[in-house]
């Protein structure tokens, strides 16, 4: 444990103090491709000693030199987010801050080169583990205690991590259930635990369920009797079919029945930073010229406002202004009754903008305002909500996200009008498994899987 721990820490040095290196040799490569000359490296001073404090940042962000990331997939995952997040930052530096001396294509090389370094590193640091794991024999060897589903599940998470643990065996106690628990079953586990320790093991994990859990205090004594390190899995599987994380509040275990990774603060603030700077991108490139052209239609099409806004349920279910370019005639049942195939109310340059979802565009003037998101559960008319609540299970749990322009939902084929509960069903499913595996890159796939879907005609936008 001790050595293992150890190796991990120096692992993670070695990792942070490589990056640093590739980092500074992928611009001093990309400098000498396409920079100015050697003679003007000074004047890239105080940008070299920003993009090597912001990397850090980024790293910090995403855990990169943390014990919990240095699994293969997690690594290569984390290190591609911080190099996306890395590139946004410094990419904006240099447009509004350092534009005078750092070019956009010495910058994109340079963006391009660290990628393949870094990458190439990670690999070159995989194999590297590898042989060090064999010569020294670094895997934890771990026994389970009983047989119970979360035990199981346990067994294969450690025969697939084999790299960090040498799982050896399952330890039964031969008693039943019935059995005193004091007089029967705690010395069996005892014998168990001493033999386990004979053979060098001195990590034991046991799975208890809730009905078991008065007894964790005798067997943590018999554990320390046997210097052996006493690992208590919980064992839900009877009570709980939902994935759970738990965390500690003054010392006391608190369970959580949803995992939210936007429940924290770092993965917020890249959730926030990707809105600010798309919702800007797209103000401004887009939106500045063709509100004046859109404007113009939608007065020509009849008396009424451009923009259209209504109550939609927001975060923790605050309402808020959500606002859409006006597809329909000046109407008295818009907050109560959704659009549908050949709605009359719908004019002829509404249905052109609901179509191709350009009556959606104001709604970036909402992610600017901080109500909304780009990507999110898709807002319900007030109306809507209080109806689902009490029909559908866990509807209301997609409100703890920031309502978003587009959504898993969405592009998975939930999109525009549900007129069954069957199909809200099905969207409520999409925005909750959104919900509990939240990442920057799925914000990304799902924009751009946006854009696809969008190119393509789709039946349920009218």
């Amino acid at each position: 444990m001790v050595m293992q721990n150890r190796y991990i820490y120096i692992l993670c040095l070695i990792l942070a103090f490589t990056d640093v290196v590739l980092i500074n040799s992928a611009f001093f490569a990309a400098f000498n491709l396409v920079g100015p000359g050697r003679e003007h490296l000074s004047l890239y001073r105080d940008f070299i000693i920003i993009f090597n404090l912001l990397w850090f940042i980024c790293a910090r962000a995403f855990d990169l030199y943390n014990k919990k990331t240095l699994h293969d997939k997690l690594l290569h995952t984390s290190t591609l987010e911080c190099i996306s997040l890395h590139y946004v930052i410094l990419l904006l530096y240099v447009i509004f801050i350092e534009a005078t001396n750092v070019s956009l294509i010495l910058l994109l090389v340079f963006f391009l080169l660290l990628s393949f370094i870094l990458f190439a590193g990670r690999l070159a640091a995989m194999l590297a583990g590898s042989w060090i794991r064999r010569r020294f024999k670094v895997a934890r060897p771990v026994v389970l205690l009983g047989i119970n589903p979360t035990s199981i599940q346990l067994a294969d998470y450690f025969k697939n991590h084999d790299r960090q643990y040498s799982f050896e065996e399952y330890l039964n106690t031969d008693k039943s259930a019935t059995d005193d628990f004091k007089e029967n079953i705690l010395p069996a586990i005892s014998r168990q635990m001493k033999k386990a320790a004979e053979t060098g093991v001195n990590e034991v994990y046991i799975s208890l369920g809730p009905h078991e859990i008065s007894n964790a205090g005798l067997l943590l004594k018999e554990a320390d009797k046997q210097c052996v390190r006493l690992r208590f899995v919980p064992d839900f599987s009877k009570s709980l079919e939902r994935q759970f994380s738990i965390n500690y509040l003054g010392g006391l275990p608190v369970i959580s029945l949803n995992t939210e990774p936007l429940e924290e603060m770092h993965n917020r603030f890249l959730k926030r930073l990707f809105d600010i700077t798309f919702s800007l991108g797209v103000l401004v490139l887009i939106f500045s010229w063709l509100y004046p052209l859109l404007a113009v239609l939608i007065k020509l099409q009849g008396p009424g406002p451009v923009f259209f806004k209504q109550l939609r349920s927001g975060r923790n279910n605050e309402s808020f202004w959500c606002y859409k370019f006006r597809s329909m005639k000046v109407n008295g049942d818009s907050d109560s009754r959704q659009a549908s195939k050949n709605d009359s109310r719908v004019t002829p340059i509404g249905r052109f903008l609901r179509k191709s979802s350009l009556d959606e565009l104001p709604q970036f003037l909402n992610v600017l305002m901080g109500n909304m998101s780009i990507v999110g559960p898709r807002p319900h008319m007030l109306q809507h909500t209080e109806q689902y609540r009490n029909i559908i299970d866990k509807y209301m749990v997609r409100h703890y996200l920031k309502p978003g322009i587009t959504g898993w939902a969405q592009i998975n084929g939930y999109r525009g009008e549900t007129g069954s509960i069957e199909l809200m069903e099905k969207r409520v499913k999409h925005d909750l498994w959104y919900l509990e595996n939240w990442t920057p890159l799925l914000d990304i796939k799902i924009v751009f899987l946006t854009v696809i879907h969008l190119i393509k005609d789709h039946d349920n936008a009218f």
